[in-house]
C-alpha cells in the first residue's frame, strides 16, 4: 500500500472517504461523552480554568500518543500480508514462535484474552454511543428524558434486525455522513474557540503535567474517563486490510484528528465560559436552533459507529473459529462483491441481548461509562505485548530498541487500565464478567479440540497398513469417488472403516481430505490444493485456507484434475464422521469443562454448510467417542 502510482493516488481519497464510514465511527463519537464523564461522572473534576486546560491537554496528547503514534504510525506497519487486528497479530507472532511451547502458550492465552476483550467492547460501544446521542433530547426539554431509553432500545433493535440484509447499499452513505459529522465537530469547536481562544494553549503538554501535580489521586482517576477519547483507535489497525494504511492515514491526519481536536478545544472553551455547561458540554456547543438536526445527525453517526463495531465483531468471530478458538457458526454473505460483508446470526442476536441488557441495567451514558474502558485498555495492553514479539522477531529489532518503544506504549496502556480497574464496582465488572465467560469458552474449545484430535489420532489405524491390507485382500470397488474428511491425513478416518465394515465396498477413488487453516489472512490460490497419489486408488489431498478466506470446497476441488486427480463432483460422495462425545471422570480435562466442550461441539454449525458442500452428496457416519 505504500506505492504511489497514479492509480493508487486516484483511489486514495475514495478509500479514505469509505474508511470514514467504517473505522472512524467509534472514536469519532467519543466527544459525545468524554468531557461529560470527566467533569460530571463518578469522580467529578471541579470546573476551573486550570483543570479544564489540564484535561483538554490530557485528551489531546492521548490522541497523539495512543492513536497517532502507537496505532497509525507503528502498529499499522505490523501487518500480516496487509491485514491487521488482534487475530492477524496473533498469527504473525505464532509464525515466528516456531516450536517454542512457552512462547506459543503465551501467544495463545494473550490472543484469547484480547479476543474476549474485543467482544466485550463490542457490547458496550453500541450501548453507550446510541444512548449518548439520544440523551440530547434532555437538552432540548427535560420532560423528553422519559423517552431516552425506549428510543435507544428501538434504534438498537432496528440496527440489529437489519444486519441480515448487510450494509452494501446503506454503507455507501456511511462515508459522506461521517464526513459531515466530522466537519460538524470541527465547526462546533471553532464557534466556541472564537469566544475563548486561550483554550488553544492546552496543546502544551505542561498543562497536563500541572494537572497531575496539582490533583494527584484525582488526576489518576480522571484517566479512567480520558481513555474514552481514544476508544476506537484499535479499529484503525483492525480494519487496515479493507482500505490499506495510506487511505486510513490520510483520513486520520487530514480530517479526523483535526476535527476531534477542534471539538475538544471547543468544549473546553465552553466550560471556561460557562461552568454549568458540564451537564452536556457536547450538545451545548450548538446554537439552540440547530439542536434537533444535530441530534438526528449524532444518532446517525452513533448508528454507523455501532455498525462498524458489529461488523468488526463478525469478522473477528469468523477469524477466531477458523484459527481454532471458537466452534463453527453459520456465516452468511450479505454482498456478492464484498467478501468482508458477512452476517453471523448467533453472534448478532447474542450481541443484541448483551447491548440491550446494558442499556436497561445502567440507564444512562454516565453510568455506562463506568463499564467502558476495561475491555478497551485490556485489548490495548495485549496488542502492545504481542507487538513487542513482532517488533523483535519479525522486524529484527534489538530488545533494547523494542522495549524502549513498547515500554512507552505499555506505560500509557497500564496507566489507563489501572485507572479503569477502580471503576470495577461501578460497572467495570460487566466487561470483565463477559471477558471471563468468553475466555473460558474459547480456552475450553481450544484445549478440547487438541485432546479430541489427539484421541482420534491415537485410536486411528495407520493409512499405510490399511492400503497394504487392501492390496492383499481387495474388497469390491464401485464406480465413483468417495471423499473422507479427516484432520489426520496419515490415519484412517473412522467413517472409512465404518463404511468398509457395514457396506463391504469401496469406491474406485478414495480421497482422504484434510482442511488446514494457515496463520496468514489469505492462502495462495495457486498453492491452495496439494494432491498426493497413493496405491490402489487412494489419494491424500490437503486444502489450505487463510484465516480470512471463505472456504468453498466444491469450488477448490474443481482444480484437482490439474494436480493429477480426475474428479467429477456429480459422481462424488462426501463422507463425514459424526462423533458423539461422552465426558468421563478422570480424564486429563476437568469434568465440567468436558461437559462444556461437549455442549459446544454439539451446537457447532454443520461442516457441510461451512465448506459449502452439496447436502445431497454428503453421508454422515456416526460413532461414540469417550474423551
Amino acid at each position: 500500500m505504500s506505492s504511489s502510482s497514479p492509480v493508487q493516488k486516484t483511489k486514495t481519497p475514495v478509500l479514505a472517504l469509505a474508511a470514514l464510514g467504517v473505522i472512524f465511527g467509534d472514536i469519532g463519537t467519543s466527544p459525545l461523552y468524554t468531557m461529560k464523564e470527566v467533569f460530571g461522572g463518578h469522580h467529578q473534576v471541579a470546573v476551573t480554568p486550570d483543570n479544564v486546560m489540564g484535561v483538554i491537554s490530557m485528551i489531546l496528547w492521548s490522541l497523539i500518543m495512543v492513536v497517532t503514534v502507537k496505532y497509525v504510525i507503528f502498529m499499522m506497519r505490523a501487518d500480516n500480508r496487509g491485514e491487521g487486528g488482534i487475530m492477524a497479530l496473533i498469527a504473525l507472532a505464532t509464525q515466528q514462535a516456531g516450536h517454542n511451547r512457552l512462547k506459543l502458550r503465551f501467544i495463545t492465552l494473550a490472543g484469547i484474552i484480547g479476543a474476549s476483550m474485543f467482544f466485550a467492547d463490542g457490547m458496550v460501544t453500541p450501548a453507550i454511543t446510541v444512548l449518548s446521542a439520544v440523551e440530547g433530547l434532555e437538552v432540548v426539554a427535560a420532560n423528553l428524558g422519559m423517552w431516552v431509553i425506549p428510543i435507544t432500545l428501538t434504534v438498537l433493535l432496528i440496527l440489529f434486525s437489519v444486519q441480515r440484509h448487510g450494509t452494501a447499499t446503506v454503507g455507501k452513505l456511511f462515508g459522506p455522513i461521517m464526513m459531515l459529522w466530522f466537519l460538524s465537530l470541527g465547526a462546533l469547536g471553532i464557534i466556541n474557540i472564537v469566544h475563548n481562544p486561550d483554550i488553544l494553549w492546552a496543546l502544551n503538554p505542561l498543562h497536563a503535567v500541572h494537572f497531575f501535580t496539582n490533583n494527584h489521586w484525582l488526576a489518576f482517576l480522571t484517566l479512567g474517563a480520558v481513555v474514552l477519547s481514544v476508544t476506537g483507535g484499535e479499529a484503525l489497525y483492525a480494519d487496515m486490510g479493507h482500505f490499506g494504511r495510506v487511505p486510513i492515514r490520510y483520513a486520520w491526519f487530514f480530517l479526523v484528528l483535526p476535527c476531534l481536536m477542534l471539538n475538544y478545544f471547543g468544549q473546553g472553551a465552553l466550560l471556561l465560559h460557562d461552568a454549568s455547561a458540564v451537564k452536556n458540554p457536547f450538545y451545548l456547543l450548538a446554537p439552540t436552533e440547530i439542536l434537533m438536526p444535530l441530534i438526528v445527525l449524532t444518532t446517525m453517526a452513533t448508528v454507523i459507529a455501532s455498525q462498524s463495531v458489529i461488523s468488526g465483531t463478525f469478522s473477528i468471530a469468523r477469524q477466531a473459529f477458523q484459527l481454532g478458538f471458537m466452534p463453527r457458526t453459520l456465516v452468511t454473505h450479505t454482498s456478492e462483491s464484498e467478501a468482508g460483508q458477512i452476517y453471523l446470526p448467533k453472534v448478532n442476536w447474542a450481541l443484541m441481548v448483551g447491548v440491550m441488557t446494558l442499556v436497561l441495567f445502567f440507564q444512562n451514558s454516565s453510568n455506562l461509562a463506568a463499564a467502558y474502558g476495561i475491555a478497551v485498555t485490556g485489548d490495548m495492553i495485549i496488542t502492545t505485548l504481542l507487538a513487542s514479539l513482532v517488533f523483535h522477531s519479525v522486524w529484527k529489532w534489538s530488545w533494547a530498541k523494542t522495549l524502549a518503544l513498547t515500554g512507552v506504549f505499555f506505560t500509557i496502556d497500564l496507566a489507563f487500565f489501572s485507572a479503569n480497574v477502580l471503576k470495577i464496582p461501578a460497572g467495570g465488572w460487566f466487561p470483565i464478567l463477559v471477558g471471563i465467560v468468553l475466555f473460558t469458552l474459547m480456552l475450553t474449545w481450544k484445549r478440547g479440540r487438541e485432546l479430541l484430535y489427539k484421541r482420534l489420532k491415537d485410536d486411528a489405524m495407520h493409512l499405510d497398513s490399511l492400503i497394504e491390507a487392501l492390496g492383499v485382500h481387495p474388497p469390491t470397488r464401485v464406480p465413483g469417488t468417495a471423499v473422507f474428511m479427516t484432520p489426520n491425513p496419515y490415519g484412517v478416518p473412522h467413517a472409512l472403516l465404518h463404511n468398509l465394515k457395514h457396506n463391504k465396498v469401496l469406491h474406485e477413488q478414495i480421497v482422504l481430505l484434510t482442511i488446514k487453516y494457515e496463520d496468514v489472512p489469505h492462502s495462495d490460490k495457486n498453492d491452495r490444493l496439494i494432491v498426493e497419489e497413493l496405491p490402489h486408488g487412494f489419494y491424500r489431498v490437503q486444502v489450505q485456507y487463510g484465516f480470512m478466506d471463505e472456504p468453498n470446497l466444491p469450488r477448490d476441488l474443481e482444480h484437482c484434475a490439474e494436480k493429477g486427480l480426475p474428479l467429477e463432483l456429480m459422481d462424488t460422495s462426501f463422507f463425514i464422521g459424526k462423533e458423539i462425545l461422552i465426558a468421563r471422570r478422570g480424564a486429563p480435562f476437568a469434568f465440567w469443562r468436558q461437559k462444556l466442550f461437549v455442549g459446544m461441539f454439539r451446537n457447532a454449525s454443520s461442516i457441510t454448510d461451512h465448506l459449502k458442500l452439496p447436502p445431497n452428496r454428503v453421508v454422515e457416519l456416526g460413532s461414540q467417542l469417550t474423551l
